[in-house]
């Protein structure tokens, strides 16, 4: 390895900086992962460190090139790792690439004299064996690649010498290159060819018996039939092998086509996909054909990724390269194979007279024309591997690339060597690196947050990027902000970003154009659905079908490219658009489908979501308690479906969470209130459980606002009593008063059975408030109606529940015996209904109450119990509680030290939750605990870290015992148990 500036050396220290940059040389503008390097410089041993080391060496490979030779873009940082980035800077390896490409090329059009020119100029490049004394195997492994490639390059130039009447002048070259090669037997052939002719036949045949000696002995094989051929006709002085006359100029060969378009300039990336179509090369000459296979959607690269990739190889299929647009997806009809074969048996020098019309004999003849050849097949834009089928030649030392929007997986696999890649769009950098390429000024480096903004409003499909970085480009007093503010109004984006027939709409359009009507009404309505996801379930309650059928259609679309098919973590098969396919889905939805038939769609899609969610209520809760539903219809899916989804019916939730609050936001948007708060409340089922407390406010809000626009009473009743229930659990108890307060109000004006069942829920709140607030008896008073209510309407979990508050009340207000009879009530309740959750909360309230009389160990095993219901459903806030009540109970015990164990448990579940009062209640018990083991410090800090979160979520109580805990920590010589107690439990 030698680098240089103005031809002076610069030197680089170290193994391993002299590794790295050679893996860099190795893959000019594209990344080398942080992996492969190490890899590289360890044997395939790194050690721990070998990120740390490897950002070292290449730091200092960037000073040395910025002091040597003022360089600072040359090695480029992106993720995975570095990219070396040629620019002006010139590369032997690639100088010798590229000049033997056109010593080929010049050979292939009948200019023997420039291509041996050429390929002087490509081994000026070597001054020795490539990259010599680079102990790394990765790199032996691409120096013996440039190596074969001098000597195939080497070859083919002795062969056109020897074409150009040279043969006197090459035999001592020959001669010495074979000494050294002695198994190439093609260089062999060349000798023994140049000897003949210059008047050594002799000398000529003991090339031969001296290569057969050689390959006998190392190999155990005989000479190939070219070779043994060339023998043979030496000893019959064969006049085929006289030298051709100086004053006939050789014949242009017909035979080895060029036909691949030239690569696209602002190509950007794709390092790992051009290494994975890499793959195709290691079929070669295998028992099957290798086809390779590029899909994706319009406009994400596939003909220029292929192209690109085709260029890169060309090398390695001297025979020629084919190149067609089948058409597959154009305005015109797809291109028929039998022309393309026409087309390709001409270019390979078969005369047109003897081109076969019938078909299968035109198919016949290619692939006997190809037989033995070394032929690369671009098919692009095919439609069906009906339409390709006939190109496929029958041997395995060709090559087929095909691009298209049909994946063909299942007619290409098996029977192929087949090599699939699925092209997703860019990633962020390197969709910012072909804005910049293109628009090639500063705006797009000096806003890198707007830069970023239009890769993403782009979809980063290099189609789209390319069309917004050309507006760019023609608007110099365009900020990029500018363009950015145009694409986000999504009413104009396709026409930004479809400047005439080839633009992002014209590609989708021709997707579209072919899709069945079911499928493109599937499209269109999944279109009309803002979710960012979605199950196959969906679109059956869009079109009110079979989920089975959906499916079918949904996987259509898949096989379009028109939708991205997702894996969650169930294992179940999730959907999403990208936006620009969405944008144009809905264009057409409002072009061809009428706002009846596109309100009732989101009616039945949104009636799914509610039939989901209120049967997943019903299985956390035991019923269909704490919601009060309105006139929104839902839409119910089969059973054995919905028993399927619903398995774990909170995962459920988790997976559609947000799904549902977008379509909350679309329905209350669209003028379907009662949908959007129905979804709303009873969703509140997560909200709580998992702590998505911006969920349930964004939700509550909206679905308020709807209601009130349509003047839905109920709904706004139901929408301020879900957010004073958000308010107590945020610990803003006033706030949650101002809430409350109308939503009772506005209860006892409905009336009616959902009336009564409201008010009874307010005024459940409202003992909470009290309680808070520090007011018992009104809080038992409120308790008690709200109890009475309940029962009235036979809401049997809200029974339970609020005999559980009444019993949190009554220990507060120093009755333990009646809390006791209270919790008890309450969990054989629970528990009659079936209601994890309701079960485990009036568990750890009858675990207080026996703390309460001192029973240690009853509080212990009630605890247990309720740990196991809420770990099963997933409920971390339960947990929390749980866990805090267990401390407490194994403290009545004197059980310190596994208190303080579980205690410790309860703070970090709590501060995951996150709970600011759960944390600051499990917080000061820990306290007491640590200093009944002596540590009065530690027990310091946690009544200080409690005080703080009390005072946080305004519980004047909690703080004023907090205060009196630390007093008596810090003054009293002797600290009680029963002191402690008396401070901590309610």
């Amino acid at each position: 390895m030698d680098i240089s500036v103005g031809g002076q050396p610069i030197v680089l220290t170290g193994a391993r900086q002299r590794t790295i940059m050679s893996m860099l040389l190795l893959a000019p503008d594209r990344v080398v992962s942080v992996d492969t390097l190490a890899d590289a410089v360890w044997h395939g041993a790194p050690p721990q460190t070998a990120r740390n080391q490897i950002a070292i060496c290449v730091s200092a490979l960037r000073k040395t090139f910025k002091a040597t030779a003022g360089a600072d873009d040359l090695l480029v940082t992106s993720h995975p790792g570095y990219m070396l980035f040629t620019g002006e800077h010139r590369i032997d390896a690639m100088e010798f690439e590229k000049r033997a490409a056109l010593g080929r090329e010049a050979a292939r059009s009948g200019r023997p004299e420039e291509a041996c020119t050429r390929f002087d100029e490509a081994f000026a490049m070597w001054r020795g064996p490539a990259l010599d004394g680079i102990a790394a195997e990765r790199v032996e492994t691409e120096a013996a690649r440039l190596t074969a490639m001098r000597l195939d390059v080497y070859e083919e130039y002795m062969g056109l010498r020897l074409e150009l009447g040279q043969h006197r002048e090459v035999i001592g070259e020959l001669a010495a290159f074979v000494r050294e090669h002695p198994l190439r037997e093609q260089a062999t052939a060349h000798l023994m060819l140049a000897q003949y002719r210059s008047g050594h036949r002799a000398a000529a045949l003991e090339t031969y018996r001296e290569g057969r000696r050689r390959l006998a002995d190392e190999l155990g094989i005989d000479p190939g039939p070219a070779l043994q051929h060339l023998h043979e006709e030496i000893l019959a002085d064969s006049p085929r092998l006289t030298p051709a006359t100086d004053t006939v100029a050789p014949a242009p060969s017909p035979t080895v086509p060029a036909h691949l378009p030239s690569s696209v300039a602002s190509f950007t990336g794709r390092n790992g996909e051009l290494a994975t179509l890499d793959r195709l090369l290691d079929h070669l000459d295998g028992p099957g054909l290798p086809v390779g296979s590029i899909t994706g959607i319009g406009g994400v690269g596939k003909t220029a990724l292929a192209v690109r990739w085709a260029h890169q190889v060309a090398g390695r299929f001297p025979d020629g390269q084919l190149f067609a647009d089948m058409r597959g997806y154009d305005e015109e009809a797809p291109r028929h194979p039998s022309a393309v074969l026409d087309r390709f048996l001409r270019a390979l020098g078969v005369p047109g007279p003897e081109v076969p019309s019938d078909p299968n004999e035109r198919t016949a003849l290619f692939r006997s024309v190809l037989d033995g050849q070394r032929v690369l097949i671009v098919l692009d834009n095919a439609r069906s591997f009906g339409q390709i089928r006939p190109l496929l030649p029958g041997s395995g030392r060709c090559c087929v690339l095909v691009t298209s929007r049909d994946p063909m997986g299942g007619a290409l696999a098996g029977d192929y060597a087949f090599v699939p890649l699925h092209l997703d769009p860019l990633g962020q950098d390197e969709s910012i690196a072909l804005l910049t390429k293109v628009a090639a000024d500063g705006r797009l480096s000096a806003d890198p947050v707007a830069a970023a903004r239009l890769s993403a409003l782009c979809d980063r499909l290099p189609l789209a990027l390319r069309i917004a970085a050309a507006r760019l480009a023609a608007k110099p007093h365009w900020s990029v902000r500018t363009l950015v503010s145009r694409l986000e109004d999504q009413h104009r984006r396709l026409d930004e970003l479809s400047p005439d027939e080839r633009g992002v709409r014209a590609g989708l359009r021709l997707s579209y154009r072919d899709l069945p009507a079911a499928t493109a009404r599937m499209f269109r309505l999944l279109g009309s659905l803002n979710v960012p996801d979605f199950a196959s379930w969906a679109g059956a309650a869009l079109l009110d079908i079979d989920p089975l059928d959906a499916e079918d259609l949904i996987e259509e679309l898949v096989d379009a490219q028109m939708l991205v098919p997702l894996s969650s973590a169930s294992g179940d098969v999730r959907y999403r658009f990208q936006d620009l396919p969405r944008l144009f889905a809905r264009e057409q939805a409002l072009a061809e489908d009428s706002e009846d038939d596109r309100r009732a769609a989101l009616r039945r899609a949104a009636g799914a979501w509610l039939a989901l969610a209120s049967e997943a209520h019903r299985r956390v809760y035991g019923g269909d308690y704490t919601i009060t539903h309105g006139p929104a219809h839902p839409h119910p899916l089969p059973g054995h479906l919905t028993q399927s989804l619903l398995e774990d019916p909170m995962e459920w939730f988790e997976s559609e969470r947000a799904s549902v609050t977008s379509l909350v936001e679309q329905t209350a948007a669209e003028g379907e209130a009662a949908y959007a708060w129905d979804l709303a409340i009873t969703s509140v089922t997560l909200f709580q459980n998992r702590n998505y407390l911006e969920d349930w406010r964004f939700c509550s809000e909206l679905a308020l606002s709807a209601a009130r626009r349509v003047g839905d009473r109920l709904g706004e009743a139901v929408m301020l009593h879900s957010l004073g229930t958000l308010e107590i659990v945020s610990w803003a108890y006033e706030a949650a008063f101002g809430h409350l307060e109308p939503a009772l109000r506005l209860f006892e004006e409905v009336g009616e059975e959902e009336g009564e069942k409201g008010r009874a829920l307010v005024l459940r709140n409202l003992a909470l408030c009290e309680r808070h607030r520090g007011d018992l008896d009104t809080a038992r008073d409120l308790g008690h109606r709200s109890l009475e209510l309940f029962r009235a309407v036979g809401d049997r979990y809200a029974e339970a529940h609020v005999l559980g508050l009444l019993s949190q009340i009554e220990l507060e207000r120093g009755f333990p015996q009646a809390s006791l009879v209270l919790s008890a009530e309450a969990v054989a309740r629970s528990r009659g209904l079936g209601t994890v959750r309701g079960e485990a909360q009036s568990t750890v309230r009858l675990a207080e109450a026996l703390i309460h009389q001192g029973d240690g160990v009853r509080a212990e095993e009630a605890c247990h119990r309720a740990l196991e219901l809420v770990r099963d459903s997933g409920d971390r806030r339960g947990e929390a509680h749980t866990l805090r009540a267990l401390g407490e109970a194994l403290w009545r015990q004197g059980k310190i030290e596994k208190a303080e164990a579980v205690l410790e448990q309860a703070l970090v579940t709590a501060g995951m939750v996150p709970d600011r009062f759960l944390e600051a209640r499990a917080e000061i018990t820990l306290g007491c605990v640590r200093a009944l083991l002596g540590d009065r410090a530690a027990a310091a800090s946690c009544f200080k870290t409690a005080g703080d979160l009390f005072a946080e979520v305004g519980t004047q109580v909690w703080r004023d015992r907090t205060a009196r805990l630390l007093t008596l920590v810090e003054q009293e010589d002797r600290i009680e148990s029963a002191d402690l107690y008396e401070l901590v439990l309610p």
